[in-house]
């Protein structure tokens, strides 16, 4: 409770900092965007992802229109900002009117009743037409029938390659790869001398980090966490040949310092032209395509996630946005909740930032929209196909006791998850054998286990 108490005081401190100074000096991540003065202040707790960077820059729109709500940002990387989030709503605090949390945790927290019903807000709110998001993200914001965080994005994971790489060596990328097929073209791609790694993987850990690409191909190699009784299976020889692929993958056609690499690292080694092929997030297609920072705008092309032993392999994912039950400016939160979650707020993306940084994946006008239709041509049908193909209930071959793609709908999985990635970080790094990892990773999921099968 100390360490809790003392990292809200940093935060305090940074964030009356920012807005006294009305500068970033010395407090990373807090910033706030909109002046000081009378009225409500609401604090916004966020990951720093190109999309909620791009919310950060156009506040002032919202501002404009709602002169008596200011908004104060606190923005963290993502497992530092998943860390805090979860401690600040677990315990009660009400230092934050809005966090940033996904799929993973929304209906178990709004279960727990740490979230605020937004049903009522969303339809009773003109124009904000809930029945617009995407059904699947939809649905998995959901508790009970009532959406308890509405999606800012929604995405699910798919393969992205260099068309012309391909080309200049003859290759050609099947619609519905297996990985044994990417492994192949990724052998031929890979060329160290000339800084072109064949293919970028999540090495980093983290539960949203490395686990969240390798679980996909756990899965489809035929592995499971746990059976129907919830006996681990971790150590099973499904489960060992794919960690041992994804490893071995890495090894020998990876991005360097792979062990370090996560989404971001991934995104900007495939957008400077140092990566050949990148199995990530759908989400990830529009910076790849923004010629503000990307080198390869118009190379990329885009496949259905990866499989061996299943029909798909992609995750379903959402960052949305949520009010703690202990917010004390509900109201206000949901107004600016609504405003960046909006049909207008995506034309505002695609206005004044470029419609390829639209936020995908959450609503189905979006895709209606002639502009966003043209500057996503390449990826708004691939990115559909993989939300709609994804399939949370039936993740693997075999049956299993809990529900999600990339994740377990339990909540010891956000440090379960992390333990068992920091071991495949360290197969990664080479400090162990991925047999070994998965030694380790097996004993902390049986003592999980064993804590569901005593019910």
């Amino acid at each position: 409770m100390r360490i809790r108490r003392g990292r809200r005081r940093v935060l305090a401190a940074c964030a009356l900092a920012a807005a006294t100074l009305l500068t970033a000096s010395g407090c990373a991540g807090a910033g706030e965007a909109s002046g000081s003065g009378s009225g409500t202040t609401i604090t916004v707790a966020i990951v720093a992802n190109p999309q909620m960077q791009d919310v950060e820059t156009l506040t002032s729109y919202f501002t404009r229109t709602h002169p008596g709500i200011h908004v104060k940002y606190v923005t963290l990387p993502e497992n530092e900002a998943r860390q805090k989030i979860t401690e600040s709503v677990a315990t009660g605090s009400n230092e934050f009117d809005v966090v940033m949390i996904s799929n993973y945790e929304t209906p178990m927290w709004a279960k727990n009743g740490w979230l605020t019903d937004l049903q009522p807000y969303a339809d009773g709110t003109p124009g904000y037409d809930p029945g617009d998001f995407v059904k699947p993200v939809k649905d998995s914001l959901s508790y009970r029938g009532d959406l308890y965080s509405v999606p800012f994005y929604g995405e699910s994971s798919f393969l992205m390659y260099r068309k012309d790489l391909l080309a200049a060596h003859h290759l050609t990328m099947p619609e519905h790869p297996t990985w044994a097929q990417v492994a192949a073209i990724a052998d031929k791609l890979d060329d160290p001398k000339h800084n072109l790694a064949g293919i970028c993987l999540r090495g980093d850990p983290g539960w949203g980090e490395n686990l969240a690409p390798l679980d996909t191909v756990i899965n489809t190699f035929g592995g499971r966490w746990y059976d129907p009784q919830w006996n681990a299976q971790l150590d099973s020889p499904q489960v060992k040949k794919a960690v041992n692929f994804y490893v071995d993958l890495l090894h020998r056609d990876g991005e360097p310092g792979a062990a370090t690499a996560g989404f971001t690292e991934c995104g900007t080694d495939m957008a400077q032209g140092t990566a050949a092929m990148w199995y990530d997030a759908t989400s990830a297609a529009g910076s790849l395509e923004d010629p503000t920072s990307s080198k390869v705008v118009g190379k990329i092309g885009y496949v259905q996630a990866p499989v061996e032993k299943t029909p798909s392999s992609g995750w379903l994912y959402s960052w949305s946005l949520g009010i703690p039950k202990t917010s004390a400016h509900q109201q206000a939160a949901w107004q600016f909740m609504s405003w960046a979650t909006s049909k207008d707020y995506i034309k505002l993306v695609g206005s004044k930032l470029g419609w390829s940084r639209v936020p995908p994946g959450s609503r189905t006008s979006t895709y209606q929209l002639p502009q966003y239709e043209k500057a996503a041509a390449a990826f708004a049908k691939p990115t559909l196909e993989a939300i709609s193909s994804a399939d949370p209930g039936h993740p693997t071959v075999g049956a299993v006791p809990y529900t999600g793609v990339q994740f377990l709908d339990i909540p010891e999985f956000e440090d379960l998850g992390t333990r068992v990635s920091q071991q495949i970080t360290a197969a990664v790094a080479g400090q162990q054998s991925a047999d070994a990892a998965l030694t380790q990773a097996q004993q902390y999921a049986q003592t999980v286990g064993d804590t569901y099968r005593k019910h």
